[in-house]
């Protein structure tokens, strides 16, 4: 396993981070040995939402975890808020945020969060009550590290002018398929490909220029909803580089797609979403690959893109 220490925040955190979403599907038993697989591969970090399974992943995260031999001073538990799929809105008030928090924690049955991310913009956020609420946590001890999930620049400026407990994680979208974090800062002012198309407003360059590490959501992930592009006949090309480097690591296919992610200089943390222990052993076996930078270009190019 590769671990990084945050800038600014925590340090030994593994690249590979478990995201539970897909917990609710698990009793505790089976919970408790996906959780122990996790930590066998080197994975001490593990993502929630108080979204997933509308709190069901984190109540049987929290049952499961007593379970397994797992200390909790020696993992990292992360969850987010402010989506409420119940009332079709997102919300950062400084009242929903300290409730969520309690509510993460009495079903996580932990006293404290490693990080508490913001989940996807609230449109009416004010930086002012955010600010008041991370105070809050931080000085009670419930929250340790911050961070948000789908931010641009002006956002996070925007709540860095009240907030003073440093932002260290974005959740982003990338993925081989996915990559429009890495196009434009290509393809610029290049009239020829819609791939020019600034959407982040620089958010990559920015992230690494602000000592924000990225977590990398849906790493194998076709669209938003689109399913996988292993073994996907629409991604010939792909999977043929795909397996000839993994035959080259002695690795699978979703192995080298994650040491593609991890290649970056970013640092880039990137998110497991499956309860499946071979899969999961594969996400992990990506550390121990690393792709030269020749690799890393012809992967880009086999995915669709080209070089301008």
């Amino acid at each position: 396993m590769k671990y990084y220490n945050v800038q600014n925040g925590p340090q030994n955190v593994s690249a590979i981070i478990m995201g539970c979403m897909r917990m609710p599907a698990l009793n505790a038993d089976e919970a408790a040995k996906v959780i122990e697989t996790a930590a066998d591969n080197g994975i001490n970090y593990y993502d929630h939402a108080t979204c997933y399974g509308m709190g069901e992943a984190e109540e049987r995260f929290g049952e499961a975890l007593a379970k397994t031999s797992l200390k909790r001073e020696d993992i990292f538990i992360q969850s987010k808020c402010g989506i409420y799929p119940d009332r079709q809105e997102f919300n950062w008030e400084k009242d929903d945020i300290l409730k969520s928090v309690d509510g993460i924690l009495s079903r996580l049955k932990t006293d404290y969060l490693d990080a508490l991310l913001l989940h996807r913009p609230d449109l009416l956020f004010e930086p002012e009550e955010v600010a008041e609420a991370f105070d809050k946590l931080e000085a009670s001890g419930k929250v340790r590290n911050f961070g948000v999930s789908n931010l641009g620049p002006m956002q996070l400026e925007l709540l860095k002018k009240c907030v003073k407990q440093p932002l260290v994680f974005n959740q982003l979208q990338l993925s081989l398929d996915q990559t429009q974090l890495i196009d434009q800062e290509l393809y610029v002012n290049n009239l020829t490909t819609e791939r020019s198309t600034d959407r982040d407003n620089g958010l990559l360059s920015y992230c690494r220029l602000n000592d924000i590490t990225i977590q990398a959501w849906s790493p194998l992930q076709i669209g938003m909803f689109g399913g996988c592009f292993i073994d996907h006949p629409d991604y010939k090309e792909l999977n043929d580089c795909l397996a000839e480097l993994g035959e080259k690591y002695n690795v699978s296919k979703t192995a080298i797609a994650i040491a593609w992610i991890l290649r970056h200089p970013a640092h880039i943390q990137v998110i497991s979403g499956t309860m499946n222990p071979v899969h999961m052993k594969e996400f992990c076996d990506s550390t121990k690959v690393e792709l030269t930078h020749n690799e890393w270009y012809k992967l880009y190019l086999a995915s669709g893109k080209f070089l301008p």
